[in-house]
């Protein structure tokens, strides 16, 4: 499952279909973030900013015409309301070469010489494009978001297969690593893959950190967070062939951030106490919890299932919560944004943004969903409850 080769081409597609199926297709609730397409939510709490910091940044992968770009939106009253402030156009996204899943984050240290809270976006560039070489472009910003300019590349595909889904954190060397789904391989048809910079410009140690002996196995979309005790968590899907557990999410940790060798090969999955499990697009969030130095953690996916393998009642309506660094069972909660839709494609409820308040009390999502004919993002707040 991505954001991906064919966006440009499948949206009149899907749009039809969904029309056709059941009308037009009920929006999520929640207020919108961008009356027209916004794909591929995230958002970031500014921390290393000075005056700003507090500020809530949101970032949608949207298109102008033929040209792909990275819109930029701010908040000031902690996700009450929005306001777009910046936009990031790549050239190499220009002219239908095709954008798909990009990232935001804030630099919580100096890298080289980019100071602690430069922020960056990063995206896949070039899926669209004859005999496509893709690439993981890296564009930086000094002033809140407002400006932007290239910066670096992760990597850049040796064949037409593509490079997916970046993703950014820090390990404890302090250097800046790079997460994504690498398809170039063709002993595998998806393993996850790391990188990382301690100047932002030259990326180096890129090697697997997921990858499966099952040739058509697909571990994609790793997120990564670091819980209070100094573990690093990343959460991901499989996609595999058909069946129950097809696009299953999973996670694994690091003691480090960066050597994710530890534990089950493939990671373990996340269940609450009655069986539920995620599939697809799964994205997590962390935030201190009082009296546990772990912290909580916030877990999303785009379809909720039940032990059996039917649609659980909640999907689409639903985050899970858990207290004890991933192990054990996950405990579920309302999700801020609901999105009531069935379609599993690249739109509803597809890697969903979560942003914990700077305490963990409370709930920012960001999801999207088909209005009609276009894939909006919405966004709410909830007050999480107590365990």
């Amino acid at each position: 499952m991505r954001l991906a080769a064919l966006v440009s081409a499948l949206v009149a597609l899907l749009a039809a279909l969904l029309t056709a199926q059941t009308g037009t297709a009920d929006a999520a609730t929640g207020a919108v973030l961008r009356d027209g397409t916004g794909l591929y939510p995230r958002a970031i709490r500014l921390a290393q900013s000075g005056g700003a910091n507090g500020r809530v940044l949101a970032s949608v992968v949207t298109f102008s015409g033929n040209d792909g770009l990275g819109a930029v939106y701010e908040s000031t009253d902690s996700g009450a309301s929005f306001r777009q402030v910046g936009s990031v156009g790549d050239p190499e996204a220009a002219g239908g070469q095709g954008l798909c899943c990009s990232t935001l984050f804030e630099l919580p240290r100096q890298i080289g010489n980019l100071p602690a809270g430069t922020l960056l976006w990063a995206a896949s560039v070039g899926q669209d494009e004859t005999n496509r070489r893709m690439a993981l472009r890296v564009f930086r910003s000094n002033d809140v978001g407002r400006t932007w300019s290239y910066l670096s590349t992760i990597a850049t595909a040796g064949s037409t297969g593509g490079l997916w889904e970046p993703e950014f954190s820090v390990d404890a060397s302090g250097q800046l690593v790079a997460h994504y789904s690498d398809e170039t391989d063709a002993a595998h048809s998806q393993k996850l893959m790391a990188a990382r910079t301690a100047n932002g410009t030259t990326w180096t140690g890129h090697h697997a950190t997921v990858v499966s002996p099952l040739v058509s196995d697909r571990p994609g979309m790793a997120v990564v967070r670091k819980l209070g005790n100094g573990t690093w968590f990343m959460s991901y899907e499989i996609c595999s062939a058909p069946g129950q557990y097809q696009c299953v999410v999973h996670y694994r940790t690091s003691a480090d951030g960066w050597d994710w060798s530890s534990g089950p090969f493939l990671g373990y999955r996340p269940e609450t106490a009655d069986g539920k499990y995620f599939k697809h697009a799964p994205t997590v969030a962390w935030a201190p919890e009082a009296g546990n130095p772990l912290g909580r953690l916030f877990l999303i996916g785009q379809v909720l299932y039940n032990r059996d393998g039917t649609v659980a009642a909640g999907s689409g309506r639903t985050v899970w919560v858990n207290s004890t660094g991933g192990t054990g069972a996950w405990r579920e909660i309302a999700a801020p944004v609901t999105v009531e839709s069935t379609v599993v494609d690249y739109c509803p409820n597809y890697s969903s943004a979560l942003l914990p308040s700077a305490n963990g009390t409370s709930l920012l999502e960001i999801a999207t969903d088909w209005s009609g004919t276009t894939c909006k993002p919405y966004f709410a707040t909830k007050t999480v409850p107590a365990a």
